[in-house]
C-alpha cells in the first residue's frame, strides 16, 4: 500500500476542494470575565449594540469583493508580527489555561488511581486513554466539522447559520455514542485479546461500564465547545472546565481516603466534571450568551443531515487515524514481558506528553481560528501570515519543555507513583518522551491550518500513510523483531510516523494558494448554508 503525496499536493494546487472538515482538538479558550462582552475578533455583542462593525481579527473586504491583504505591505515585518501575535495569543493564553484545567481532571483521576494500586493504575489508565480515547477521537472528530463549517461562517458574517450547524451536529454524535456502547460494554474481553493480564483486563472493564455517562457527555460538549469558540466567547469554557476541576479534586479525594470508593468512586467523579461543563457551557449558550448565534432549537436542524453526517463521519476518521496511533502503542506494550510496568511507565508518558500538549492545542485552535476566519472574510495572505507566526512561537515553547524534560527526567514520574521499576523505566523513556513534545509543537498547529483551510480529506490519507503504513510496522519492528521493546516501539512510530507527517504537512502548507483557498471558503459557506 502507498500513498502519493505529490498527487495530494497537486490536487490542492488545481484548487479541487475537498468536502470533509475536521480538527484535532478540544476547543476549549479563555477570555478575562471583565472583557467578556468586548472582544474585538468579529464580536457580535459589540455588533448588536450598534458599534462599528470593523473587526481587527477580521479585516473587511473592500467594496470591489478584493481583500485588505495589500495593507499589510504597508508596515514593516516587525509591527506586523507584533500584530498578528497579540491576536493570537488573546485565543491561545486564555485557552492554555481552559485546555490544562480540564486535561488535568483525567491527569488526577489518574493520579488517585496510582495510589491506589499497580493494577488500578493500569486498569484506569487503559479504560481512560484507549477505551474512552478510541471513542473520544472519533466523536471529538465528527465533531470538529464544526471548526470549518462555524470559523468560516462566522468570518463571513453567517452568524444564524452556526446554531443550525451545532444541533445538527448533537444529533448525529448522539446517536453515534449509541452505536459506540459495545466498546465499554465488552472492555474486559477486549483487552484480554489484545494481551492485557486478566486482572488489569477484569477492572479496566469495570472502569470503562462507569465511564459510559462520560461518553455521552461528549455528543453535546464537543459541539458547544466549537461553536463558542469560533464567536470567541472563551470565558465560559474557561470558568466551566474551572469548576468541574475543583470539584474533581475534592470529589476524587473524598471517593478514594474517605469513602473508599475506589476505583468506580474515580470514574463516577469523572462523570460528573464532564457533565458540569456540558451543563454550563449549554446555560450560557441558551440564556442570552449569544444572541445572535442562538435563537432556540429549529427544525432545520433535521434537515441536511445526510450530508451533515457524511461530513462528520469523514472528519471522524481523519481524526481517529492520528488519534488512535498511540492508543494501539499502549495496547502492544501488553504484549511484552513484564506488561504491568510497560503500560504504567508509558501511560505516564503518555499523560506528561498529553498535559503539554495542551500548549500546542491551544496553538491549533488559535490557528484554526485565525485561518478559518481570514478565509471566510476573504484574507487569504493575513491567514498565510497568522499559520507562519503561529509555528514559530509554538516551535520555541515546544524546545523549552524539551529542555524541561530532559533536566527533571528521573523527577516527573513521582507525580503518579513511588514504584521503583516504573520509575526506572519512566527514566529510560524520558528522552523519546522530550522528541515527542518536540515534535508536537509544530504538528498540531499545521492540522489547525488544515481545519481552517478545510484539506482534512487531504491529511486523512496523509495520517493512513504515514503512521499505519510507514510508522507503526516500523514500531513493530524495533519492538519485537529488534528486541527493544517498548522504547522501539514508540522510538519508530515517532520517527517513522509523526516526523514523516509534519515534514508532509508543512510542504503542503508551503506551497497552497491562499487566495485560491480564500475563494473555496466563501464557496463552503454557501454550500452549507442551504
Amino acid at each position: 500500500m502507498s500513498i502519493n503525496f505529490g498527487h495530494l499536493r497537486s490536487s490542492i494546487k488545481s484548487h479541487d476542494p475537498p468536502l470533509i472538515h475536521l480538527s484535532l482538538s478540544l476547543s476549549l479558550s479563555l477570555s478575562p470575565p471583565c472583557k467578556y462582552h468586548s472582544l474585538e475578533m468579529g464580536s457580535i455583542d459589540n455588533e448588536r449594540e450598534g458599534m462599528s462593525e470593523s473587526q481587527p481579527l477580521l479585516p473587511e473586504s473592500s467594496p470591489n469583493g478584493q481583500s485588505k491583504d495589500l495593507e499589510d505591505s504597508n508596515r514593516d515585518l516587525k509591527t506586523k508580527v507584533w500584530i498578528e501575535t497579540k491576536k493570537l495569543w488573546q485565543i491561545v493564553g486564555p485557552a492554555i489555561f481552559s485546555r490544562v484545567s480540564s486535561y488535568s481532571m483525567n491527569i488526577i483521576s489518574q493520579a488517585f488511581a496510582g495510589h491506589l494500586g499497580e493494577v488500578e493504575l493500569a486498569a484506569f489508565s487503559i479504560a481512560n486513554t484507549v477505551i474512552v480515547g478510541f471513542n473520544f477521537g472519533l466523536l471529538l472528530g465528527m465533531g470538529s466539522a464544526l471548526e470549518t463549517l462555524c470559523g468560516q461562517a462566522f468570518g463571513a458574517k453567517r452568524y444564524r447559520m452556526l446554531g443550525i450547524y451545532m444541533q445538527r451536529s448533537w444529533i448525529v454524535l448522539f446517536c453515534c455514542c449509541f452505536l459506540l456502547l459495545p466498546v465499554y460494554v465488552f472492555a474486559a474481553p477486549i483487552m484480554r485479546l489484545f494481551g492485557q493480564p486478566d486482572d488489569v483486563a477484569e477492572m479496566t472493564g469495570v472502569a470503562a461500564v462507569w465511564m459510559i455517562p462520560l461518553h455521552f457527555s461528549f455528543a453535546f460538549q464537543f459541539p458547544l465547545q466549537r461553536f463558542l469558540q469560533c464567536q470567541l466567547k472563551n470565558a465560559i469554557t474557561a470558568w466551566t472546565s474551572l469548576a468541574a476541576l475543583l470539584f474533581n479534586v475534592l470529589f476524587s479525594w473524598l471517593a478514594v481516603y474517605v469513602f473508599g470508593f475506589g476505583i468506580v468512586g474515580i470514574s463516577v467523579v469523572l462523570d460528573i466534571s464532564w457533565w458540569i461543563m456540558v451543563f454550563g457551557l449549554f446555560g450560557y449558550t441558551s440564556c442570552g450568551g449569544c444572541p445572535l448565534t442562538w435563537s432556540g432549537f429549529s427544525t432545520e436542524a433535521f434537515s441536511g443531515l445526510w450530508e451533515f453526517l457524511k461530513l462528520s463521519a469523514a472528519s471522524g476518521v481523519m481524526l481517529c487515524l492520528e488519534n488512535w496511533y498511540y492508543r494501539i502503542l499502549i495496547l502492544l506494550t501488553g504484549y511484552l514481558q513484564d506488561a504491568t510496568v510497560a503500560v504504567d511507565a508509558l501511560s505516564i508518558c503518555m499523560s506528561i506528553n498529553g498535559w503539554e500538549m495542551m500548549i500546542p492545542l491551544a496553538f491549533f485552535a488559535a490557528t484554526g481560528v485565525r485561518v478559518a476566519n481570514e478565509l471566510g472574510a476573504g484574507n487569504g495572505q493575513r491567514a498565510k501570515f497568522a499559520t507562519q507566526v503561529s509555528v514559530v512561537q509554538s516551535t520555541i515553547i515546544g524546545i523549552f519543555f524539551f529542555v524541561l524534560i530532559m533536566v527533571f527526567h528521573d523527577k516527573f514520574a513521582y507525580i503518579f507513583t513511588t514504584t521503583e521499576d516504573v520509575l526506572e523505566e519512566v527514566d529510560q523513556l524520558s528522552l523519546l518522551l522530550g522528541v515527542t513534545i518536540l515534535l508536537n509543537s509544530v504538528q498540531p498547529i499545521l492540522s489547525g491550518v488544515a481545519v481552517g483551510s478545510g484539506w482534512q480529506a487531504y491529511v486523512a490519507y496523509i495520517n493512513l500513510g504515514c503512521y499505519y503504513v510507514v510508522g507503526l510496522p516500523l514500531g513493530l519492528i524495533l519492538g519485537w523483531w529488534v528486541g527493544w521493546g517498548v522504547k522501539g516501539m514508540w522510538g519508530g512510530m515517532i520517527f517513522g510516523g509523526t516526523a514523516v507527517q509534519t515534514v508532509v504537512l508543512a510542504i503542503i502548507t508551503i506551497r497552497s494558494d491562499w487566495d485560491n483557498e480564500a475563494k473555496k471558503a466563501a464557496e463552503r459557506v454557501n454550500k452549507y448554508s442551504t
